[in-house]
C-alpha cells in the first residue's frame, strides 16, 4: 500500500522543512519503491511508492494532469481496459493506473469516481479553483483521513503525522470508541476529534473555511436478474465471480492467497488456478498460506484446518506454507504477554500492534523471502453468497413486504418443517425485523453486560455499541436486499479497521475477490432464494462451483467444537499487566468509565463470581492502558481534573486487592 501525505497552507506559506523531515521520516517505512514531492503555492504533497503491478513501477506521482491538478494514487485499476476504451485520446495501453485516473477527472470530473473500479484512494490538489478533493473506492479499503483547521488542511494515508505534527493536543472522539468497544467503528470517524476519514463511496471537497462530504455511487436496489434455469444464474455466477479473482490477481510479483479450509478462500484458490489455467491472470503463480492448530486432533480431528486444507492442496496439485499456531504457542520465549501499547513508538488507534506477535513475524518472513507484495482474503464472502446460518427471515419478509400470503403460508411451513420449529416463532423473527429496535423485543445488552460504563456515553452513543442496528423497511426495496446493503455496511466499517495497527515490518496490499462491485452488483440482483433455500446456505456457490472446488469443501459443516481451554477464563493474566496502582482512569476523566463500578467488577472477574468474566473487562483495560499510552505520547487533550488524582484510601485498597500490587 502506497502512502501519500499533503498540507495546505490556506496564507501560501510553504510548510517548515523541520516539519516536512519528520513527515517524510515517518513514511518513509510504508514506500519503499520512491520518494516523490510536490511544492506550490502554500501545498506540500509526498509520496511513498509500494508497488505491485508493473505499470506501478513507470508511476510518477504526484502526477500533474494537463489542467494543472495535482493528484496522488494510492490503488489499482480493475478495469483499465474500459477505460482506455472510453479514452482513447489521451491514453494507452502502456498508460499508467495514475494517467488513466487523471484522464478520466480531465473528462468526466467528480463523475469520474464511479466509474473507477478497483481498491484507491486519491488526492486532487486544483491550484485553479484551490480546492481539494479526496475520494476512496465504494468498499473503502483503503485509509485516506483528514484534518480541517482555521489555516491549513492536512491529509494522509495514515493517522501518525496527523496526530503527532499536529501542534496540539486531541479529544477523544466518543463515538469512534463506542464503536471500536464493539468492534466496528463507523468507517468515517477515527478516535480524534478534528480528524476524519473519507468514508467509502464518497468524496470530501475542501475549500479555505468549507467542507462537504458528498456520495458519488450506490446500489441500485431496482436492478433485477431473472432467469429461467438454475444453471443461468449457475453461469453467470461463475463469471462474475471468475472476473472478481482475475481483477485481483494482477500483480508483477507472486501473489499469495490465505487458505483456511473454509468456502470463502478455498473458492478463493480453486478459481484463481482455473484463471491461471486459462492463461486470463497477470501474475506469475499463486501460492497459499495456510494457519492451523493440532492441540486438540485427540478430541476432535476436523477442528484442525490442515484436514480441509489439504483438500484444496491435493485438487491444485501443489502444498503451500504452513503455520502450526500450537508450535508457535509452545515455543513462545515469553511465558506471558507485555503491558499493550508500552514499548510502541506510536499506537494511533485502540487496535493493539501485532508487531511482536509470532505469528505476524513468521507471516511477514514467509511473504518477503518469497518476493510476496499481495495477499488474497476471502473476507466478505458471507454477505453476497448467503453465508451464516440458512435463516427463513429474508425470504419471509420478502413474501410480507409484497403481500404474497399463499406463498408465505406454503414457505413458511416448509421452513418450520426442516428447522423443527413452531410456526410462529418463526413468523416472528421476521416481522419483528420491521419494528424499531425498542419495540422489537430484542434485549439491549449494554447496561447488563458492561456496568461500569457511564450512563451518559452509553446513551450518546447507544447506535454505535450496538453496532449501528437498523430496522427493515416495510416499503422500498425488497427486505433481502436492504439485507445485503445493510452487510455491506458491515463490512465497510470492517475494512476500515483493517491496517490500522499494523507496523512496515509487514508490507503487502491486501485484495478481497468477494468485494468485487460487479459481484456485489449481481447478488444484489437475483432473487434470495438463488442465495439461499431452504435449509440451505450458500445454495448458488455450492451449485455454481462444483467441480471447481473439492466437495468436501463445498460440503463442510461447521460442527460448532470449541476447545476446552477457551471455555476457560483466557484473561486471569489481564489485571497483571494493567499499571493501575492508586491513580484514577483517564476513560472515567473523559466520561466513558465509572471507575468504582469498575473496580467492583474487576473484584468480582477475581472472584469468579457469575455474570462477570474478565474477557468482558479486557476491552477496558485494553482503552486504558491505550489513553494513557497517548498521554506519555503528549497528544490527549484531557487530563484527569486535580480533585481525582487519586482515589480514596477505600479505592485504592479494592483496586490493590483486585488487580495485586502495582508493577
Amino acid at each position: 500500500m502506497s502512502v501519500q501525505f499533503g498540507r495546505w497552507n490556506f496564507d501560501g506559506q510553504p510548510p517548515s522543512p523541520e516539519y516536512v523531515e519528520k513527515v517524510g521520516e515517518t513514511l518513509a517505512p510504508y514506500g519503499p519503491d520512491s520518494n516523490e514531492s510536490y511544492s506550490k503555492e502554500g501545498v506540500k504533497i509526498l509520496y511513498r511508492a509500494f508497488c505491485t503491478t508493473k505499470e506501478s513501477r513507470r508511476e510518477k506521482q504526484p502526477h500533474v494532469s494537463l489542467s494543472g491538478a495535482v493528484m496522488t494514487w494510492d490503488g489499482r485499476l480493475d478495469n483499465r481496459t474500459d477505460l482506455l476504451r472510453e479514452l482513447p485520446n489521451s491514453t494507452t495501453a502502456e498508460s499508467t493506473d495514475i494517467a488513466i485516473a487523471a484522464a478520466a477527472y480531465e473528462k468526466w470530473g467528480e463523475k469520474c469516481f464511479a466509474k473507477l473500479l478497483g481498491d484507491w484512494a486519491l488526492s486532487v490538489w486544483n491550484p485553479g479553483s484551490r480546492t481539494l478533493l479526496l475520494a476512496k473506492d465504494i468498499f473503502g479499503g483503503r485509509h485516506l483521513y483528514y484534518s480541517c483547521a482555521k489555516d491549513d488542511v492536512t491529509w494522509c494515508t495514515i493517522l501518525d503525522p496527523l496526530v503527532l505534527f499536529a501542534g496540539k493536543t486531541f479529544a477523544i472522539c466518543e463515538e469512534y470508541i463506542a464503536g471500536w468497544f464493539s468492534q466496528v467503528p463507523a468507517a468515517h470517524l477515527s478516535p480524534y476529534v478534528g480528524i476524519s476519514s473519507v468514508p467509502p463511496a464518497s468524496y470530501v471537497l475542501l475549500r479555505p473555511g468549507k467542507q462537504s462530504v458528498r456520495e458519488y455511487w450506490d446500489f441500485d436496489p431496482g436492478k433485477r436478474i431473472s432467469y429461467r434455469t438454475d444453471a443461468e444464474y449457475e453461469e453467470h455466477f461463475r463469471s462474475v465471480f471468475a472476473t472478481a479473482v482475475q481483477r485481483k490477481l494482477r500483480s508483477d510479483r507472486p501473489v499469495l492467497a490465505d487458505l483456511s479450509g473454509g468456502m470463502d478462500s478455498g473458492s478463493i484458490v480453486c478459481m484463481a488456478d482455473l484463471v491461471m489455467a486459462r492463461g486470463q491472470a497477470d501474475c506469475p503463480r499463486v501460492d497459499t498460506i495456510s494457519w492451523y492448530d493440532d492441540s486438540y486432533d485427540h478430541l476432535e480431528p476436523d477442528f484442525n484446518e490442515l484436514h480441509w486444507v489439504a483438500k484444496v492442496e491435493e485438487k491444485r496439485g501443489r502444498p503451500g506454507y504452513h503455520i502450526n499456531l500450537a508450535h508457535l504457542r509452545n515455543n513462545s520465549s515469553q511465558p506471558s504477554p507485555e503491558p499493550e501499547f508500552e514499548n510502541d513508538p506510536f499506537a494511533a488507534t485502540p487496535f493493539p500492534s501485532r508487531e511482536r506477535d509470532a505469528f505476524f513475524k513468521q507471516y511477514a518472513v514467509l511473504m518477503k523471502s518469497n518476493g510476496h507484495r499481495v495477499a488474497l482474503s476471502g473476507v466478505g464472502g458471507e454477505i453476497p453468497t448467503g453465508g451464516g446460518s440458512p435463516s427463513p427471515v429474508p425470504e419471509l419478509q420478502n413474501l410480507l413486504s409484497r403481500a404474497q400470503l399463499l406463498a408465505l403460508s406454503r414457505q413458511l411451513r416448509a421452513w418450520a418443517s426442516k428447522m423443527k420449529s413452531p410456526l410462529l416463532p418463526l413468523l416472528w423473527q421476521a416481522v419483528r425485523g420491521f419494528l424499531v429496535p425498542s419495540l422489537s423485543g430484542m434485549a439491549d445488552p449494554i447496561d447488563s453486560a458492561s456496568p461500569w460504563f457511564h450512563p451518559g456515553f452509553v446513551s450518546r452513543n447507544r447506535a454505535a455499541l450496538l453496532r449501528y442496528p437498523t430496522r427493515t423497511n416495510l416499503f422500498g426495496p425488497l427486505p433481502s436486499i436492504q439485507n445485503q446493503l445493510n452487510g455491506l455496511e458491515y463490512e465497510r466499517r470492517l475494512l476500515a479497521t483493517f491496517g490500522t495497527a499494523e507496523v512496515p515490518l509487514l508490507l503487502r496490499a491486501v485484495r478481497y475477490p468477494f468485494m468485487d462491485r460487479d459481484l456485489r452488483e449481481f447478488a444484489c440482483a437475483i432473487p434470495w432464494q438463488q442465495l439461499v433455500r431452504i435449509g440451505q446456505r450458500r445454495s448458488l456457490l455450492r451449485r455454481a462451483l462444483r467441480g471447481i472446488v473439492p466437495e468436501e469443501i463445498l460440503k463442510r459443516r461447521n460442527k460448532g467444537f470449541i476447545p476446552p481451554d477457551m471455555k476457560k477464563e483466557a484473561h486471569t493474566e489481564r489485571p497483571r499487566m494493567f499499571e493501575i496502582g492508586g491513580q484514577a482512569l483517564i476513560s472515567e476523566s473523559i466520561g466513558i468509565i465509572n471507575a468504582t463500578r469498575f473496580f467492583d467488577a474487576l473484584q468480582k472477574a477475581r472472584r469468579n463470581e457469575e455474570g462477570i468474566s474478565m474477557g468482558s473487562l479486557a476491552p477496558t483495560l485494553t482503552l486504558e492502558a491505550w489513553l494513557r499510552h497517548l498521554t506519555t505520547q503528549g497528544v490527549l487533550a484531557s487530563s484527569i481534573p486535580a480533585e481525582r488524582k487519586r482515589f480514596s484510601p477505600l479505592e485504592v485498597e479494592r483496586a490493590r486487592t483486585t488487580v495485586g500490587p502495582k508493577v
